[in-house]
């Protein structure tokens, strides 16, 4: 089971499987459902590597613009998150060099996406922090 932290906080669903009672055993001690571990759990909970939401905005440019936004990239995008939310940013660009995302930190969701061509002479606005990625 995986166990993803948000902004500090497990959610309350997240550790939703709950031990169940051994009527077989003699003292009616408890057995995990599964086989992790609470320091795993815990541990889990610490992995820095958060998932990222996209916005709907950003869903739709990602696929109008034929962003590649495959599991490595998404993880650098959330580790770049990590990254600027321990500098205090609140919104950021985030430069590839195939790309840009604007990102809301706090809540780790891509609010939009550009391509290179869109990126050329553009000005962002409303932004506190700048990150580049570099592949």
């Amino acid at each position: 089971m995986t166990v993803h932290q948000r902004n500090g906080r497990i959610p309350p669903d997240a550790l939703r499987q709950t031990p169940t009672q051994d009527p077989s055993s003699p003292d009616g001690t408890s057995t995990d459902t599964d086989e992790t571990s609470f320091e795993d759990h815990l541990e889990a909970a610490r992995d820095p590597t958060d998932d990222i939401e996209l916005s709907g905005h950003a869903k739709q440019r990602i696929a109008q613009r034929n962003i590649s936004l495959d599991a490595t990239e998404r993880q650098e995008l959330a580790d770049a998150m990590t990254k600027l939310d321990d500098k205090g940013a609140q919104d950021a660009a985030v430069l590839r060099d195939d790309a840009a995302f604007v990102v809301n930190v706090p809540s780790r969701t891509v609010v939009t996406a550009l391509d290179q061509p869109e990126m050329q002479g553009r000005v962002f606005t409303n932004i506190d922090s700048a990150m580049t990625l570099s592949h």
